[in-house]
């Protein structure tokens, strides 16, 4: 199965410990210091929109996009519940077709890694550049390589819930410097009656210097590495690294 088809039934009820306030807060502060407070921005991987309905809630005019049809259309169903507007395409991040340039361009939660090659990677940025209006600014995260190979690697994780449970098995590859990751569900319907399904995921272990390099070669300029929410340069055992570049 495809990466986030079923799994879009259960994403929102097993990332319940994610703190998307904060975050949201955080890619408003990482923009404000290249200089934007967006009124138009884009928010590409954005799932089901958690951190979409957030901009929007701050007046921000949100395009969220992601390949998942099944993820926008909890996207669309979350900002209904939220009370907000948003719009929701599927597009490749890859191949951005906005009907306008956008102030900001964001991509959280670890979208960067699920482009595996620097190809896929530049083919993003060119995307971005020319989906942000000059002087705008694009902001990413991406789980770091020390996560990536330390801390996920060729671990076997699980949890069980009331109603999901899964098993979580990893295989890191070192030459492709990628962990492929294999996910099983079970998903309670009634009494004990469960729907079992899987999918896999790979994640690239990008490295924010070639990433800084690569923005560069694709017309971005002022790139700024950052740990974990902060504004200092990341520890070497940090798990997650955010990046801010201005568009030329």
């Amino acid at each position: 199965m495809a990466a986030y088809e079923a799994f879009a039934d259960v994403y929102d009820a097993l990332m319940d410990d994610v703190d998307y306030d904060a975050w949201a807060d955080y890619y408003v502060e990482l923009l404000a210091a290249q200089g934007v407070a967006p009124r138009t921005l884009c928010d590409c991987a954005c799932g089901t929109g958690s951190l979409s309905v957030r901009f929007a809630a701050r007046g921000v005019r949100v395009t969220g996009v992601d390949l998942s049809e099944e993820m926008l259309a909890r996207a669309q169903e979350k900002a209904r519940s939220f009370g907000v507007q948003a719009m929701f395409v599927r597009q490749d991040m890859q191949s951005l077709t906005l009907p306008r340039p956008v102030d900001a361009l964001v991509c959280g939660c670890d979208g960067v890694n699920y482009l595996t090659n620097d190809a896929q990677v530049a083919a993003f940025f060119r995307s971005a550049h020319a989906a942000i209006r000059p002087g705008g600014a694009l902001a990413f995260d991406i789980s770091t390589p020390y996560k990536l190979e330390r801390v996920l690697g060729n671990g076997f994780f699980g949890e069980e819930r009331d109603d999901v449970a899964y098993l979580w098995s990893n295989r890191f590859d070192p030459k492709e410097r990628a962990v492929t990751m294999d996910l099983t569900f079970f998903v309670r319907r009634e009494g004990d009656l469960y729907r079992r399904f899987s999918e896999v995921h790979t994640q690239k272990a990008h490295e924010p210097e070639r990433l800084r390099e690569l923005l560069v070669e694709n017309g971005f300029m002022d790139v700024r590495v950052f740990g974990d929410r902060t504004f200092e340069p990341p520890e070497p055992d940090a798990q997650r690294a955010h990046i801010a570049a201005t568009r030329k």
